[in-house]
């Protein structure tokens, strides 16, 4: 048994974690809302102002994952095992990153059209970024929330595998579309940027899985 089981017999186990967690799961969220929001708009002007707005909540997630990690150096007892708190605060702040890199690539190329896989993409990114934070809310107590859990989950890896789907018609869609060759190029790591956020939600899901077999 490892000592962390054997301590929390006689110690209380500290769970300022859980609302920390919830905070970056809330940013992502946010963050997610706003993605989709920018690929849903023709107005550049707004664009510029959306893009703005996500690299805000990606400096939010930046700070309270910092203090995630200082909490865990400063704690003794925790209710999770460290690593696997690391690792969830580690994978949404990967999250969050990724939702902002998708933000700034329109910033930076700012393209004549945005098709429609990226909306698509991004609306996937926000579903997925909700049953995050769903799933974050159930931690909490997880002896009685556990298929709550599974369910989220399961529903963050459908929406992965959702997202491959869009990814490769958007990519054939555009070398079969007649435009520009460095349109065409804009436009390519834009959509493979948003299909990497939807990647790094799914990661987000796998380390909620490992949590569930642990400690479920």
């Amino acid at each position: 048994m490892k000592i962390n089981n054997i301590l929390s017999v006689f110690s209380p186990r500290d769970v300022k974690f859980f609302p920390l967690l919830n905070e970056t799961a809330e940013v992502l969220d946010r963050a997610a809302v706003l993605l989709l929001e920018l690929f849903s708009s023709n107005d550049k002007e707004k664009r510029k102002d959306l893009c703005k707005r996500i690299k805000e909540e990606e400096i939010k997630g930046d700070k309270i994952t910092g203090r995630i990690f200082k909490a865990l150096n400063e704690t003794f007892i925790t209710p999770f095992d460290r690593e696997d708190i690391s690792e969830l605060a580690d994978q949404m702040d990967d999250s969050i990153d990724a939702i902002n890199r998708s933000a700034q690539k329109v910033l930076l190329y700012s393209p004549e059209i945005l098709p429609a896989a990226t909306s698509q993409l991004a609306d996937i990114i926000n579903k997925g970024a909700t049953e995050v934070r769903a799933a974050v809310l159930e931690l909490t107590n997880l002896k009685r929330s556990d298929q709550c859990v599974r369910k989220h989950a399961k529903e963050i890896k459908n929406l992965e595998e959702q997202a491959d789907i869009i990814y490769e018609k958007g990519i054939i869609d555009l070398f079969k579309a007649e435009m520009r060759t460095i349109e065409l190029i804009k436009l390519k790591e834009i959509i493979q940027e948003l299909e990497k956020s939807a990647n790094k939600i799914n990661n987000v899901g796998k380390v909620l899985k490992t949590i569930i077999v642990k400690y479920a």
